[in-house]
């Protein structure tokens, strides 16, 4: 099984590490970071097989809804997962997850592209026992 790939567009600095890309990686999965819109709309340009993109909206100067739309015009069918301080409607994205809650994004991602860790060897096999609590 190829492990599934996500764009993820954080607002943290370039320098900073993100928890949601930790934990994505962690369980194997492959995350590719974007820290701006430009970035963003470069990234999905230049990896058009991703599974995902995962949009923060906590992104400094931009308006989630023109980003999501401006994606699904150019790749409709990429799913977008839009992660959110509050229960807030994004007209565009295919699912809302709560920012600060990455064991939700977890279990979306899971849901929706499988569990990678169960498709290799032993050792990552005795790792996949363990859940993140």
């Amino acid at each position: 099984m190829t492990r599934p790939a996500f764009i993820v567009a954080e607002p943290e600095p370039e320098q900073a590490l993100s928890t949601r890309k930790l934990i994505l990686e962690t369980f194997k999965y492959n995350v590719i970071t974007a820290h701006s819109v430009p970035e963003t709309l470069d990234l999905v340009r230049l990896f058009p097989n991703v599974q995902a993109l995962i949009i923060h909206c906590g992104l400094p100067d931009f308006d989630a809804d023109d980003l999501i739309k401006e994606v699904k015009q150019s790749t409709p069918k990429l799913p977008i997962i839009a992660l959110t301080p509050t229960e807030r409607e994004l007209k565009w994205a295919d699912h809302i997850v709560q920012s600060h809650n990455p064991q939700e994004l977890l279990g979306l991602v899971q849901r929706l592209f499988g569990d990678p860790r169960k498709h290799h060897g032993s050792a990552d096999q005795a790792a996949s026992d363990h859940d993140l609590d």
